[in-house]
């Protein structure tokens, strides 16, 4: 069965006319893809590059699960196929005008193309052209880019006015609680929560119990709207911290700066990657602490797209979000920042929270209660 949708535009886009000159940009970059490879379509499957393509459509029921929904995109024009339970809400509220819905039974194949589009040359898998693709979408466009600041904002006020209400005896759970709740308020979804308290703060990815946080804290928010990611770390203390941990808070930052100078526009990920273990060394962390836990990478449509390691031969450009978070002992330090032509500009920003200029940027330090 096959439908055509009415003109609509995804939940959350608040500017049809710019969602529309987003998507004639992303389908022409597509289709170049598609020119370059000799191939005459591909099947978009995962999270990160449906979303991207429907800008910002929701196509997942459980954060666990894959998709619902996969998008042939072809010459000819762009086809979403999904089960017959999922098809009237998608075409109702998600999906953007133009596309042909295909519906499935539920217990149906969403990557049976032959089965549902009919016969013809195969198309090309999304693995095939991962790299093709994850180019084509790491510079935001003007309509994604305006909701990709406005959850990066909400997310840095959800952390201020959450923790600003904290105290020793707040257990890490109910503290992750008010967090996920604030989150889903903002049409969101809490794809990670962690949070440590003093008694925990040695682990670099804490998931959250029933420990009371203590003396300081720190909480980590991921949170996904319109398909894009905002990922932003912050630290609590209920005394004025010891020297010891001052002075770790203030070396991890000029960690965090150097990455910065490093990220321009042309620069390699895997580049970037080296010049952090320098940073580290410099900094009094030693060569190897960036071991201990990945060190970020480009952002957007995905947590980290993808995480920097040496493998990776992805470069920088403008218009690029990426999320560094460089770690020590004790410390962590992360931001969702933009690349633009005047260098790094964060925007996980509210400025209710406290800041100190490292090399020219605000950062946040630790909020003393």
């Amino acid at each position: 069965m096959s439908i055509t949708t009415a003109p609509a535009h995804p939940a959350g886009n608040n500017d049809p006319a710019l969602t529309a000159a987003d998507r004639a940009v992303k389908r022409a970059r597509v289709l170049d893809i598609l020119s370059a490879a000799g191939r005459e379509s591909v099947l978009l499957t995962s999270h990160t590059a449906v979303s991207w393509y429907l800008d910002g459509g929701r196509v997942g029921i459980s954060l666990a699960s894959e998709p619902v929904a996969a998008v042939l995109v072809t010459a000819g024009g762009d086809h979403l196929v999904t089960f017959n339970n999922e098809a009237p809400r998608l075409a109702a509220e998600e999906i953007p005008a133009g596309i042909t819905v295909h519906e499935v039974p539920w217990h149906g194949s969403l990557t049976d193309v032959a089965g549902w589009f009919g016969p013809g040359r195969p198309p090309a898998t999304e693995a095939e052209l991962a790299g093709e693709l994850r180019l084509a979408r790491r510079s935001l466009l003007p309509g994604e880019l305006g909701r990709y600041r406005g959850l990066c904002r909400e997310s840095a006020e959800i952390l201020t006015d959450v923790l600003s209400l904290s105290t020793p005896h707040t257990t890490e759970r109910q503290l992750a609680a008010a967090l996920a709740q604030r989150v889903v308020a903002a049409g969101a979804d809490p794809l990670v929560l962690l949070v440590n308290g003093e008694s925990r703060v040695q682990h670099r990815h804490p998931l959250p119990t029933d420990a009371p946080l203590g003396r300081r804290a720190m909480a980590v928010v991921c949170a996904r709207r319109d398909g894009m990611i905002a990922n932003v770390t912050r630290w609590v203390r209920f005394d004025g911290g010891t020297g010891a941990e001052l002075d770790a808070e203030a070396r991890i930052a000029r960690v965090e700066a150097d990455i910065f100078n490093a990220t321009v526009p042309g620069a390699s990920i895997s580049g970037v990657l080296a010049e952090i273990r320098l940073a580290y060394a410099r900094h009094g962390f030693g060569t190897g602490q960036w071991q201990h836990h990945h060190q970020g990478g480009p952002a957007g449509y995905a947590g980290r797209d993808p995480r920097a390691t040496d493998a990776v031969s992805d470069t920088a450009a403008l218009d690029q979000p990426f999320t560094w978070n460089p770690s020590g002992p004790g410390v962590k330090i992360e931001d969702t920042v933009l690349l633009t032509a005047s260098g790094i500009c964060p925007l996980s920003v509210d400025s209710r929270w406290p800041a100190s200029e490292v090399n020219g940027i605000l950062r946040p330090v630790t909020l003393q209660l």
